[in-house]
């Protein structure tokens, strides 16, 4: 009988993605997917911070847990996300110690892998099944309820935030930008449009300000937003392309032109304003007033 995951999920569409990438290892160790934590062997959460209630609700699941520990001691849990965060809690250790992996945000799963991989019994299928999964850098499987079901799928493009507005705990949790390659990302896309796929929106925290850390951006040579979309918009079999979120001050006419050119990007752009005073604005740190978000929205409708 082969071992089975299972995945709880909170918060936003780029915690859905991160763990995409995790069950995509899970999968190439010869795991399949269920939806009840009492059947798995392996039980991951993917956890959020963002507001209080969500970070409380991690960890009134944590606590449901216990008992299902408790019962199989072979049981594997694992916890990932933003609970976890780029610098660590050792807290959870000691508060959870029953949690056998604490994973940072935008793993890919290695530390769970590892983990998993000292069965000696498992060690032993490896090879022919790391064969069959043999992918490229980037390219993911869908658990098998899904292929050819899921429609729509979100793809992490740029990982962490360096923007730091006065209130957001982001970059704390997950760290400074980072963009991965526009191949890797383009590999992701065909593998999940070969597996019935129509549709992927693109994910960041601030999802304009890919490339920019790695010498992007407006007036730059490096890869952008525009650049990328143009890439995933020539991949055959791929209907629609949607991204979020965005900030206006990297809403460049160069990104503006690529929606307005390319066919399969959705015309829709999801530029949050956060408050509707300056004052407030600026104690938020984040860069704009007012009326320097109108004239983007002006620029957006010509």
């Amino acid at each position: 009988m082969s071992k089975k995951y299972h995945f709880w999920i909170t918060g936003c569409q780029m915690n859905y993605a991160d763990a995409r990438r995790v069950a995509t290892e899970l999968e190439k160790l010869g795991y399949s997917s269920t939806g009840r934590a009492e059947d798995a062997d392996v039980i991951v959460l993917e956890t959020c911070t963002v507001r209080q209630q969500s970070e409380d609700k991690a960890y009134g699941k944590l606590q449901n847990l216990r008992p299902l520990k408790e019962k199989n001691p072979d049981k594997t849990i694992a916890v990932m996300g933003c609970v976890v965060g780029v610098r660590g809690n050792e807290h959870l250790a000691k508060q959870f110690p029953f949690v056998d992996v604490f994973m940072e945000p935008s793993t890919d799963g290695k530390p769970l892998v590892s983990l998993l991989r000292q069965d000696d019994d498992l060690t032993l299928e490896l090879s022919e099944t790391t064969q069959r999964h043999a992918l490229m850098d980037g390219e993911v499987i869908l658990p098998i309820e899904q292929q050819g079901q899921l429609v729509s799928a979100p793809v992490s493009i740029v990982y962490g935030c360096s923007h730091a507005c006065t209130f957001c705990i982001i970059p704390q949790k997950r760290g400074i930008e980072r963009s991965r390659p526009i191949g890797e990302i383009a590999a992701e896309v065909r593998s999940l449009v070969a597996q019935g796929v129509k549709e992927v929106v693109l994910l960041g925290q601030i999802v304009d300000r890919y490339g920019y850390d790695v010498g992007g951006g407006d007036s730059a040579d490096g890869p952008d937003l525009a650049d990328l979309l143009r890439v995933i918009n020539d991949i055959d079999g791929l209907q629609r392309i949607r991204f979020l979120t965005s900030h206006p001050n990297y809403m460049t006419d160069k990104i503006l032109q690529a929606v307005a050119d390319l066919p399969k990007v959705m015309p829709q752009i999801e530029v949050p304003i956060q408050a509707g005073n300056d004052e407030v604005l600026a104690n938020m740190k984040r860069g704009y007033t007012q009326a320097e978000y109108r004239d983007l929205v002006e620029r957006i409708h010509r």
